[in-house]
């Protein structure tokens, strides 16, 4: 039985071109079928199967110098040069994907035999996937704007670029303070921001509130909470529970925010401390969407109110230099408060520092810049978290319209008391 179970390699990899070959003919043949031109194709699954095994003999018959194999390709050369003149001058048409997609058939022996398994299968899943998804890329491509690539540079830039160069030599002996450190505070926001407008603009395009609320919170649940508060004074009525429930998640996100920055800068901490935020960030999400779809609007009356975002400013440069700067402020005034003070000041502070954005601070605290124990840095941060919530909860309410009181109050309510067992349970 066991010469049966014997299979020759070389037979493994012709089957592999067939394979292979066949799949990108199929692809072919449905591009084929769904188009609407009346234009000739170059061959579809056949031709494109004939192809790999033609180029599959080619190559093994002479594997040192490939001299039949290359005779083979500028003879496809050949062929596909006569039908792109044709289509080009008989036609119009300059597209040459299927040429393209056919030389690379013609190369797939070559891929199999000289590659592992899993190369050549991602290669054609890349193949398939470009294939498949011209009418994608063309709707993506309407929906950007002139900046977009020149928006991808300045971030390209400012990651890639400025950041590896920067020195991490501190400024000051005694604080943890480098040009590179404050400089990843400014690309992190950036990248945040970055990030969440992406999201918006081409995967959740036409979620409105939702979405508002989630990739704003990603950002800055603080100043989500003020923008969303502000807008509500002049929504509908029926709108009302959609923008509470908007800033509730906003602040939920706050705490995967938290989360996502703890593991960049402090594994060991993150492995204490990520159960405390996954619950807490569960929690709020789950409050912030039974509020968001308490007394859903109708579609006709979503369909008359527009609540689509600006595409404006996605990187958010300024303000992640006023970041930067906060987080050089509250590193120095940290740094100083447990000096002078020890780590009773620094809950203090952390109580203070809520009523600012709270993202400079804990980035800080989770760089593990100061001498305090891992305790007291836990501390900290829920202390920040709790006064940050119930300062968010004063400016919804002092931004907001009275009609979104009653929903900010029991969301926010729900949180603090989450958040404060949390401070509890690690004191």
């Amino acid at each position: 039985m066991e010469q049966f179970l014997y299979i020759p390699e070389s037979y493994i990899q012709f089957f592999m071109v067939v394979l292979y070959s066949l799949v990108i003919g199929l692809s072919q043949r449905k591009l084929r079928m769904k188009s609407e031109e009346k234009e000739p194709f170059f061959g579809s699954d056949r031709t494109f199967t004939l192809i790999g095994i033609l180029a599959y003999i080619l190559y093994v018959i002479d594997p040192d110098t490939k001299v039949f194999w290359g005779i083979g390709g500028l003879t496809l050369v050949f062929l596909l040069g006569i039908n792109y003149c044709f289509k080009l001058y008989h036609l119009q048409r300059y597209g040459i994907t299927t040429i393209i997609t056919a030389f690379i058939t013609y190369c797939t022996p070559a891929l199999i035999i000289t590659q592992t398994f899993e190369f050549s299968l991602l290669v054609l899943v890349i193949v398939l996937l470009l294939t498949e998804m011209k009418e994608t890329f063309i709707s993506f491509a309407k929906r950007m704007n002139n900046d977009e690539f020149l928006t991808l540079a300045k971030f390209l830039i400012i990651a890639g670029i400025i950041l590896p160069i920067l020195s991490n030599e501190r400024f000051v002996e005694n604080i943890d303070l480098t040009p590179r450190k404050i400089w990843l505070t400014t690309v992190i926001i950036s990248g945040m921001s970055y990030v969440s407008y992406l999201m918006q603009k081409f995967v959740f395009r036409h979620s409105g509130l939702l979405v508002a609320g989630i990739f704003g919170g990603l950002y800055s649940s603080t100043a989500t909470t003020v923008v969303l508060a502000r807008k509500s004074v002049k929504a509908p009525d029926y709108l009302q529970n959609r923008y509470s429930g908007a800033i509730v998640m906003a602040t939920g996100m706050m705490f995967l925010r938290l989360a996502i920055l703890l593991f960049i800068f402090n594994i060991p901490l993150f492995y204490q401390m990520w159960h405390y935020f996954f619950i807490l960030f569960v929690l709020s999400m789950g409050i912030g969407l039974g509020i968001y779809y308490y007394k859903s609007p109708t579609h006709e009356q979503l369909r008359k109110f527009n609540t689509a975002t600006e595409d404006k400013n996605p990187l958010e440069f300024k303000v992640a230099l006023i970041f930067a700067a906060l987080f050089v402020f509250f590193t120095v005034a940290t740094t100083y408060t447990i000096q002078e003070f020890g780590e009773q000041g620094l809950k203090v502070l952390a109580l203070l520092v809520g009523i600012t954005d709270i993202t400079p601070f804990v980035i800080g605290l989770f760089q593990g810049s100061y001498d305090i124990t891992a305790a007291a840095v836990i501390s900290a941060t829920f202390l920040v978290l709790l006064s940050s919530n119930v300062l968010k909860l004063v400016y919804g309410l002092m931004a907001g319209s009275k009609r979104i009181y009653k929903m900010l109050i029991v969301g926010f309510s729900g949180i603090c008391v989450a958040t404060l067992i949390a401070l509890l349970i690690v004191m």
